[in-house]
C-alpha cells in the first residue's frame, strides 16, 4: 500500500506499507481520497513542530470514504463520505471529562504523534468520522482546518460590533476569519504579505487591513481603526515567537489575546504589558468535535465558501519534489490539497 513518511525535518520518503487488518468492534477501515496540507504539516517538515514525532505519515486534514466496519459502529456506514476528527483522546483524564478531549492529557493526533492518512488506506476510530452526503471529499478535507479557526473564535468570543483583531492571514488565521466574521464583530486582519490582505479584502470584503512594517506604523493604523481603543479580541495565528510577544499591545484594556499558532520558541514581555491592562491570554488547540458537525452544516448551506480556499493540487506521486515550495509565502498557496486516490 502506498504511502508518505516523513522520516526527519525536510526528508520525505514515499513508501510501501502492509495493508490494514479488518477494523475491529468501534473502528472503521477508510480511504483517503484528499489530504489539505496545513501550518502543522509545514512546521513538522521544517522541524519546528513541538509536537511532531519522527518518522511520521503525515495527514490530518482528510476527506475520506469508509470501506468497512467494525462491530458495535452505528455512526457510519460503508459508503460514507467523512470528514476526520483527528484527535485520539483517551477519554478519561481530566480535560477529557470536562468535554475537552481536544486538550487531553495523552493526546495523540494522527499525522502528528500517530501514522495519519497519507496513505491508501487506514484504520480509525470510528466516532472520529463525520459524514456527509452533500460535500465532496475536497470540502471535508477542509473542515479540520475550519474546525481550528473556530475553536480559537470561541475561545475569544468576540461581541457583535466589537473591533477584533486577526494576526497571520493563512489558513488556520482565514479560518478565524471565517467565524469572526458570523459574530458581527468589526474585523482587522493584519499579515506581511501584502497579497494575503488582497485575498481577504476580494474574498471577504474585510475594510481594515494592515501590512505589518515592523516600524510601528501599523500600531497608528490600528489606533485610529478603533478609536484608540485598541482591540477587544486579539487572535495571533502566526506561530511566529516574534509576533505573539509583540501582540499584547494591540489588545484593549479588559481584552483577550488568543494564541492559536505553535512555536518551539519562547514568547517574552514585559508584566506591566499583561497586568496593566488586566488582559486574558489564552491558548487555543485543536477543536471539538461539535464544531465539526456545525462546520459540515454551514458549508453544506452555503453559508462557509470553501472555493477560494484551495490555491493548489498535487497529484500524490509528485508531493516530494513540490511540497517544499509550499512552505513559501509568496508561491501563494492558500491552501494546498493532494489527491490521494
Amino acid at each position: 500500500m502506498r504511502a508518505i513518511r516523513l522520516e526527519e525535518p525536510k526528508q520525505f520518503r514515499y513508501v510501501d506499507l502492509d495493508e490494514p487488518a479488518s477494523p475491529g468492534p468501534g473502528e472503521a477501515l477508510v480511504r483517503t481520497h484528499r489530504m489539505g496540507i496545513c501550518g502543522t504539516d509545514y512546521s513538522g517538515y521544517l522541524g519546528k513542530m513541538p509536537f511532531f514525532r519522527y518518522p511520521r505519515v503525515p495527514g490530518h486534514e482528510l476527506g475520506v470514504e469508509v470501506l468497512e466496519v467494525g462491530t458495535g459502529v452505528t455512526n457510519v456506514t460503508a459508503g460514507a463520505r467523512c470528514s476526520v476528527e483527528p484527535y485520539m483522546n483517551c477519554g478519561h483524564c481530566f480535560a477529557c471529562r470536562k468535554g475537552n478531549g481536544n486538550c487531553c492529557a495523552s493526546l495523540n493526533v494522527i499525522g502528528v504523534m500517530i501514522d495519519g492518512g497519507l496513505c491508501e488506506r487506514f484504520i480509525i476510530r470510528a466516532d472520529k468520522l463525520h459524514a456527509s452526503e452533500k460535500l465532496s471529499f475536497e470540502q471535508l478535507a477542509l473542515v479540520e482546518t475550519l474546525a481550528i479557526g473556530c475553536h480559537a473564535c470561541d475561545r475569544g468570543a468576540p461581541s457583535e460590533g466589537a473591533h477584533a483583531l486577526i494576526i497571520g492571514a493563512g489558513p488556520i488565521g482565514l479560518a478565524t476569519l471565517e467565524f469572526t466574521r458570523l459574530t458581527g464583530a468589526s474585523i482587522t486582519v493584519m499579515d506581511m504579505v501584502p497579497s494575503r490582505l488582497e485575498f481577504c479584502r476580494q474574498t471577504y470584503g474585510i475594510e481594515h487591513t494592515v501590512v505589518f512594517q515592523g516600524d510601528g506604523s501599523e500600531l497608528e493604523q490600528m489606533k485610529e481603526i478603533t478609536g484608540g481603543d485598541m482591540y477587544e479580541v486579539v487572535t495571533d495565528a502566526t506561530g511566529n515567537s516574534r509576533s505573539m510577544s509583540n501582540a499584547l499591545q494591540y489588545v484593549a484594556h479588559t481584552g483577550e489575546l488568543v494564541y492559536v499558532g505553535i512555536t518551539t520558541e519562547e514568547i517574552a514581555f514585559p508584566h506591566p504589558a499583561l497586568h496593566r491592562p488586566e488582559m486574558t491570554i489564552k491558548g487555543s488547540r485543536n477543536a471539538l468535535p461539535a464544531d465539526f458537525a456545525r462546520i459540515i452544516r454551514l458549508i453544506e448551506d452555503g453559508t462557509i465558501n470553501t472555493e477560494p480556499w484551495i490555491t493548489h493540487r498535487v497529484a500524490f506521486d509528485q508531493v516530494i519534489e513540490n511540497f517544499e515550495t509550499y512552505t513559501r509565502p509568496e508561491t501563494g498557496v492558500i491552501k494546498a490539497v493532494i489527491e490521494v486516490c
